[in-house]
């Protein structure tokens, strides 16, 4: 893919960070009261016959915090292996069973779940998650009973008194927090989950609060804490009854709505789709293959996460059946590449269009050998290419058309003389320029650019990556050889500028330069 879009991604994530809570950022209008801060100290459990917490004190017994043990990519840091992170999460039932977020546990290899009163730390395993409604029921190991909350059975009303709590910032130490339901129904849908709507409220929360619940006077849960808009003072909560549609099914150790994924949905305005941070191993997701640091762009042909949120992704989810065959397209930057495949599908995750592929048969010159590649940029540090490393005579000076200064390019082979005279000699030539964009109307530069003197046009075809579209030719038996001529022009979605790359393909290696440097090609403009 383009090393640009790693860097604007980066951008992207690390706002949401800031702005949120809980691992992620939510919209919202406004607020009406303040939330004001106080700490719970008191440490006995107080609980009904049934071993439920009946007040405010008991809250603390039946909270626990999570430290999710694990390797996951991150937008900015990459990938982070080993890595804790800490949430939050409540008990509901005396054997164990947990309610707690599923960004909080999803992809983790291990969940040390900390209860009040215990030594050490309790492993815990995961029963059933749903992504799009940020949920996850987990099993807690150890003998119980254990204290438990229960829901509160009451109208959940704006100016309900309610607290949260849970344990933010990693911290060890227990924290509660007092405020009111500020708006029974603000918007769900975010760029990590996907709900009918929120609780918004005024108890403070922070990172690390995700999962704990928000509870009344007397203990019983309003809902469960997953994000925060901490300049607007505005924190959400997954609502009791949005909760209840899908708990019973995660207890009993079914997935809902999920791929397997620990993901996020971002837009920038070149690329958009669901960043995938961890695989849960065996879901549908890990058996087609995806990783971490993947960005699903597509499912089922509808590009994902063009307005930032998960809505598109989780209605194609939830109007599919978990074990039917859904397609996928998915960007993924360690390698540069397309690909495509089919979850719960077979055949797993492929090329979605290779011209190694496709014009194998047309090139004489099976020679076997490969490249490796490297990363060239123009004197001005604007364009940036993959090509291989045995391409050593390389020009990065201006593009002249017609003896006019008109841009940027990278010009590269083994012998640019021989390159540029000979169709016996492999190589490429990436320009962008602002002045021809304007000067030709799309596909113009095409026409410009005609070899049918010493070639045979095979066609016209489209082009189209996750950044650039356009079209390109495809030229063939120049100079009475098997030696075929690629000429792509392109452009980015504000088309403020031309893209025109052509490759000469000579070898069957060359075939696989020229997969890479379509792959690679972009224009950082800082």
């Amino acid at each position: 893919m383009k090393p640009r879009l790693r860097r604007t991604i980066a951008v992207v994530f690390s706002f949401a960070l800031v702005v949120a809570a809980c691992s992620g950022g939510s919209g919202g209008t406004t607020t009406t009261t303040a939330a004001t801060s106080t700490t719970a100290t008191a440490t006995t459990t107080t609980a009904t016959a049934s071993g439920a917490v009946s007040d405010l004190q008991g809250v603390r017994g039946a909270v626990v915090r999570i430290v999710a043990e694990g390797s996951f990519v991150d937008p900015v840091e990459g990938l982070v292996s080993n890595s804790a992170g800490s949430g939050s999460g409540f008990i509901i039932d005396p054997s164990g069973i947990a309610v707690t977020n599923n960004h909080v546990v999803t992809g983790a290899a291990i969940l040390r779940v900390y209860v009040e009163g215990d030594d050490e730390p309790h492993n815990a395993r995961v029963l059933g998650v749903s992504e799009c409604s940020d949920l996850a029921a987990i099993q807690i190991d150890g003998a119980g009973p254990f204290p438990y909350l229960e829901w509160f059975d009451g109208p959940i009303t704006a100016g309900l008194e309610i607290y949260a709590a849970g344990f933010p910032l990693g911290d060890p130490e227990y924290t509660l927090t007092e405020g009111i339901v500020s708006k029974e129904k603000a918007s769900g849908e975010s760029s990590w989950s996907s709900i009918d709507s929120v609780l918004e409220h005024t108890a403070q929360i922070l990172p690390g609060n995700s999962g704990g619940p928000l509870v009344t006077a007397d203990g019983k849960v309003v809902g469960i804490n997953y994000a925060s808009i901490g300049d607007l003072d505005i924190q959400y909560a997954i609502s009791r009854d949005e909760a209840n549609k899908v708990l019973a099914d995660l207890i009993a150790g079914n997935d809902v709505t999920t791929i397997g994924v620990n993901g996020e949905a971002f837009t920038d305005g070149d690329l958009s789709g669901i960043w995938v941070a961890a695989v849960e191993s065996g879901s549908p997701a890990d058996r087609l293959g995806l990783t971490g640091g993947d960005v699903i762009t597509k499912m089922e042909g509808l590009a994902l996460a063009t307005d930032g949120t998960m809505a598109d992704y989780c209605d194609i989810l939830r109007s599919n059946g978990p074990d039917e065959p859904m397609s996928v397209e998915i960007v993924r930057f360690d390698t540069q590449e397309v690909l495509e495949g089919t979850l719960n599908g077979e055949g797993g995750l492929q090329l979605a269009f290779s011209f190694a592929d496709e014009l194998a048969d047309d090139v004489a010159s099976d020679t076997g050998a490969t490249y490796t590649y490297t990363e060239v940029r123009d004197e001005d540090g604007i364009l940036v290419l993959q090509i291989p490393t045995a391409w050593t005579d390389i020009d990065g000076r201006g593009w002249e058309f017609d003896g006019e200064l008109v841009g940027n390019t990278i010009v590269a082979a083994p012998n640019l003389t021989d390159f540029y005279n000979t169709w016996a000699t492999p190589g490429v030539f990436f320009g962008a320029s602002a002045v021809l964009a304007e000067r030709y109307p799309s596909g113009g530069l095409l026409d410009v650019y005609d070899f049918s003197g010493e070639c045979t046009l095979d066609g016209r075809y489209p082009y189209e990556d996750p950044v650039y579209s356009g079209e390109y030719t495809l030229w063939t038996n120049c100079g009475g050889t098997d030696t075929l001529f690629v000429v792509v022009e392109a452009y980015p979605p504000g088309g403020e500028f031309v893209v025109l790359v052509q490759i000469q393909v000579v070898t069957d290696a060359d075939l696989d330069a020229l997969d890479t440097i379509l792959a690679s090609f972009d224009v950082d403009l800082g």
